[in-house]
C-alpha cells in the first residue's frame, strides 16, 4: 500500500470492552472540528469530479458513439471497481499497440490512494474526533486482539488530500491525451 500523504499520524489503543473515545478538551476539539470539515467537503466534491472523468473515459474506451454501453456497465459499480477495469482496458491497449505512455503506473497508483483517502475520510467517526485531531476509523481485529485506529485529519494533511484527487484528475486527463495521440498515430 502507497501513502502520499505523509503528514497523517495514525495511532492504536487496546479496545476495553466499551467502544470509548478519549476527548478531554472538547472545545479544543470542535475548533479543530469546525476548521477542518470545509477540507472534507473538498474532498468529497473534487473526488466526485475524479470519479465522473473516469467514468468519461470508460465510457468512451466502449464507444465514442454514446455513453449508454458504459453506463450499463458501469452501474453501481465501486470506485475501485472502476479503477480495476480502466487499468484492465489500458494494460490491454499498451500491449496490443506495443505502447507505454510516460506516467501510467503512477496515475493508476494515484487513482487508487485517492479512493483509499477519500474512504478514510468520508468513513470517519468525526464526532469522535479528539483535541488532536485523532478520529476514529475502524475497529482492527486480529489474533491479538482487537484495537481502536486513529488517524489525525490536520488542515495540511487534509488538503493534500484535496491536491492528490486534483492532481490524479489531471493525470487521469494527460494520460488519456496521449493514449488517444498513440492510437490516432
Amino acid at each position: 500500500m502507497i501513502i502520499f500523504i505523509n503528514t497523517m499520524k495514525q495511532k492504536k489503543k487496546i479496545f476495553v470492552q466499551h467502544l470509548y473515545h478519549e476527548i478531554e478538551y472538547m472545545e479544543r476539539a470542535e475548533d479543530y472540528l469546525d476548521s477542518s470539515l470545509p477540507l472534507v467537503g473538498l474532498i468529497v466534491m473534487y473526488f466526485n469530479g475524479l470519479e465522473k472523468s473516469l467514468d468519461n473515459i470508460i465510457c468512451e474506451i466502449f464507444t465514442d458513439r454514446s455513453d449508454s454501453t458504459g453506463l450499463i456497465v458501469l452501474h453501481k459499480m465501486a470506485y475501485a471497481t472502476k479503477v480495476d477495469l480502466f487499468k484492465r482496458f489500458s494494460d490491454d491497449f499498451h500491449f496490443g499497440c506495443d505502447v507505454k505512455i510516460d506516467g501510467y503506473p503512477k496515475l493508476i497508483a494515484h487513482l487508487r490512494e485517492s479512493g483509499r483517502l477519500r474512504n478514510l475520510v468520508v468513513h470517519a467517526d468525526w464526532e469522535n474526533t479528539d483535541d488532536d485531531g485523532y478520529t476514529y476509523v475502524n475497529l482492527k481485529i486480529s489474533s491479538n486482539g482487537m484495537e481502536q485506529e486513529y488517524i489525525q485529519f490536520s488542515e495540511d494533511s487534509l488538503k493534500e488530500i484535496v491536491d492528490l484527487i486534483i492532481t490524479t484528475r489531471h493525470e487521469l486527463h494527460e494520460y488519456w491525451e496521449k493514449r488517444n495521440e498513440e492510437l490516432h498515430k
